[in-house]
């Protein structure tokens, strides 16, 4: 790889403590720690996407010389690596200064267009902003965002990705349920790359440390380097800068609900300022369609973070951003109009995705009543959301038994319960008279936004406990389907979670230690 063009403007343009130490503390007026990889003196590759370092320009990977660098080992002089610091709101509560625990930055490379691309370690020890945690990884977190963050990619959504991902050779404590049970697991570190990493997170921190100069500072930066359909001059930029985060971050939360992924911990610290997923812990995809549904069990009762909510939260830490950046945009009724427009600007771009997902070319009169009605029968029927979608491709060309519906269904199927899905069957077919292009077209629609393959948590499991045991058929089968998901390669990944997976830990919740 061309480890060498490796840069560092970030650390060039911002304060840092260079100091290299790496106990749990406090940074003030600090962005980022110097801070070095703890390194593996025996580490394994699993998986390098030789396609994505191409794209980001760093090229063919050389297993006698690159695997070093990917586990952090022996590093290029060039490479002056460092952790981020940021604050958040976690759970809705200000959690003051946190920061890289378990990231650390080897730079940004730059390919052959001109465009660039932060690298990062995840799972390679300890930074300053660590926590009384080691920064280490196990094998399980590792696979969920390696896959994840690559499936995401290709289903079209904006994502972070990963470049590879190595066993460690290291045994990792990890209490995955928070039971009082810790128990040895295998390290693992992923690398991944963004354009950028940066997240609310580190506008909040300056802006609580009253560092306003630095925040404006790091506004500049931010639409220079990562926005350059803004050209517009003085106060207005930052505007333009905070209504086009607004409508990106509206974008991210209907495309995660086109697909019905469920994030399960949107704290600030974990928006990014790109509109990008970030961050896949405690996630998971839809099985029944259920707007209540959360996958972290830490955020239970309250299920802050259930799928339904997620376009809420998302204007609620848009708020908190703009207070963040009131600093610098001193026009309350502007930042005031820009989030109560951000409701409006969200249900619209989300009502025309569902009516792509029936395959409807634009919305009509009485469309809300339609999709009311669905989405009630969804959750009464307990339909599995991707199957359904599957499924209704067929409705043009025959009618659905009562043997098709069971075989989405994660209850048993009544007269009753029928009876609603021949209504809304009916309901459907009528809408569907109501097209002005052709069925082929719209069929094609569906197709397009459709996914044939979700990367299922039992999938995961299932995947995980494979590699614990030595063995990768299913991680390759994964990555194959998981590139193809608008195609049923394996049809045996088409069908809704097994009844052996239910309230099995990882298969459906998990913990924040995820």
């Amino acid at each position: 790889m061309n480890l060498n063009q490796i840069k560092q403007p970030f650390t060039e343009n911002f304060p840092g403590d260079f100091s290299g130490n790496t106990m749990q503390r406090q940074t003030p007026k600090m962005l980022f720690a110097a801070v070095e990889p703890s390194g593996f003196e025996h580490p394994e590759l699993l998986i390098f996407n030789q396609k994505l370092s191409d794209e980001i320009g760093l090229g063919k990977y050389n297993e006698d010389s690159d695997l070093k660098f990917l586990a952090g080992t022996d590093l290029p002089q060039n490479i002056k690596t460092y952790a981020t610091a940021y604050a958040g709101h976690q759970f809705g509560n200000w959690a003051g200064q946190l920061g890289d625990g378990r990231a650390i930055y080897a730079g940004e490379i730059e390919n052959n267009k001109g465009e660039k691309f932060e690298i990062q370690w995840k799972g390679a020890g300890a930074t300053p902003y660590s926590r009384h945690a080691d920064g280490r990884a196990v094998l399980r977190s590792s696979v969920r965002e390696y896959l994840m963050s690559e499936a995401m990619f290709h289903l079209n959504i904006p994502t972070t990705r990963a470049l590879s991902l190595i066993s460690s050779g290291e045994n990792v404590l990890r209490d995955i349920m928070y039971s009082g049970n810790p128990q040895y697991e295998k390290g693992a570190v992923v690398v991944r790359s963004a354009e950028t990493f940066l997240r609310f997170g580190h506008f909040e921190l300056l802006a609580a440390q009253k560092e306003t100069q630095t925040l404006k500072k790091l506004l500049d930066f931010t639409i220079e380097n990562y926005f350059p359909e803004i050209q517009s001059e003085d106060e207005q930029k930052y505007k333009d800068f905070f209504e086009t985060v607004c409508k990106k971050t509206a974008d991210l939360m209907v495309e995660w609900y086109r697909v019905g992924f469920v994030h399960g911990v949107m704290n600030t610290d974990n928006m990014s300022i790109l509109g990008l997923s970030i961050d896949f812990g405690p996630y998971s995809m839809l099985d029944e369609y259920d707007l209540n549904f959360t996958p972290n069990t830490t955020d239970l009762p309250g299920r802050r973070y259930a799928f339904g909510k997620q376009g809420q939260i998302a204007q609620w830490n848009l708020w908190q951003l703009a207070n963040s950046l009131f600093q610098i945009i001193e026009d309350e009724k502007f930042l005031e109009k820009t989030l109560n427009e951000f409701g409006n600007y969200f249900w619209k771009k989300h009502d025309e995705m569902l009516s792509r997902k029936f395959g409807f070319e634009q919305l009509i009169s009485g469309d809300d009543d339609f999709f009311t009605q669905w989405q009630s029968m969804m959750q009464e029927l307990s339909l599995d959301y991707t199957l359904f979608f599957n499924l209704i491709e067929k409705i043009y060309s025959e009618e659905i038994s009562i043997d098709d519906i069971s075989k989405i269904s994660y209850q048993d199927i009544d007269e009753t319960l029928l009876e609603k899905f021949r209504n809304f069957h009916d309901d459907y077919k009528k809408r569907l008279s109501k097209n002005i292009f052709s069925e082929t077209d719209s069929k094609e629609m569906m197709r397009k936004t459709n996914p044939k393959f979700i990367l299922r948590n039992y999938l995961l499991y299932q995947c995980i406990e494979e590699l614990d045991n030595g063995k990768n058929d299913l991680l390759l089968k994964l990555l194959e389907a998981l590139e193809n998901p608008y195609e049923e390669i394996f049809p045996e990944f088409s069908v809704k979670r097994p009844n052996g997976f239910e309230g099995v830990a990882g298969c459906s919740m998990l913990s924040c230690s995820s």
